[in-house]
């Protein structure tokens, strides 16, 4: 593919028709493959908003020869170019996707599935909007394309919605009730089928060391006991055991009157300064 904007889409084959053993439970996974619901409709929508901007598609997997079927469906659906990055696909998902998101640079819009049937984390989506430093969108229930941006309606808990315009560059997860993959046709079956498939490896950068150290919460300045006193009342008085407590009490109030009442609490014991806690 010749330098310039192109919009992606990150497929990964999994197993659609596993069979699990009644007694032992051993797996025999699916000689064929495919592609899930939701990385179907991804595909389909880096096709649609590819037509309308009039640019190429990349289709990128992570994985073995095995992918290759995934890859070349992608062909018959009227992608430009598939790269597979010959990784394990059971390597972590900070792998896969620092292997995905080094093919994806460029890439005005990224399209995914929200997760995989297989190990269903969905963390591959933010990881490569980490690597490339551009926006994510998950969830995405609806995406529309509307003057050079994507309107999308996002799931939220308790059945309700939310409303995101995204702007180029951005990550876009999808679920898989939008629009089903488009059907192909016979010339790009058989164009597919004598396409070559780009392979490239990757290797996974080893993280430095780190050191790992015990939370030490931020110091506060305290008055100490009067150095006239003697030993014991000084001690009683470093032990608080002699100190009159303010007994816990419970407060019923609105999201400002909580705020303030947490200022108070906080600016009283030495925690904030008079000016922080509005004193």
């Amino acid at each position: 593919m010749a330098p310039g904007p192109f919009i992606a889409a990150l497929l990964k084959r999994v197993d659609l028709r596993p069979e699990a053993d009644p007694l032992t439970g051993v797996i025999t996974h699916d000689p064929h493959g495919g592609l899930s619901a939701s990385d179907q409709c991804a595909l389909e929508l880096a096709l649609r908003v590819a037509e309308t901007e009039h640019v190429p598609v990349r289709a990128v997997t992570a994985g073995g020869p095995e992918s290759d079927g995934i890859l070349r469906l992608a062909l018959e659906s009227g992608v430009s170019e598939v790269v597979r990055v010959d990784v394990d696909p059971e390597a972590p998902s900070a792998d896969i996707a620092a292997a995905l998101a080094a093919q994806v640079q460029q890439a005005r819009f990224i399209f995914c599935g929200d997760y995989s049937l297989d190990r269903g984390t969905g963390s591959i989506p933010a990881f490569i909007a980490g690597h490339l430093r551009c926006a994510q969108v998950l969830g995405s229930a609806s995406v529309h394309w509307v003057d050079g941006s994507l309107h999308i309606e996002r799931r939220l808990d308790r059945g309700r919605r939310e409303n995101v315009v995204a702007t180029a560059p951005a990550v876009v997860s999808v679920d898989g009730g939008l629009p089903p993959l488009r059907r192909s046709s016979l010339p790009s079956v058989l164009r597919s089928a004598r396409a070559d498939i780009a392979v490239t490896t990757h290797q996974p950068v080893e993280p430095e060391p780190g050191r790992t150290l015990s939370y030490r919460p931020r110091p506060r300045v305290l008055n100490g006991p009067d150095p006239h006193l003697p030993p014991r009342e000084r001690l009683l008085t470093l032990s608080g055991a002699l100190t009159v407590f303010d007994p816990p009490r419970v407060v019923v109030a609105s999201p400002e009157e909580a705020a303030d009442e947490l200022l108070s609490f906080l600016g009283a014991r030495g925690y904030l300064a008079s000016s922080e806690s509005g004193t």
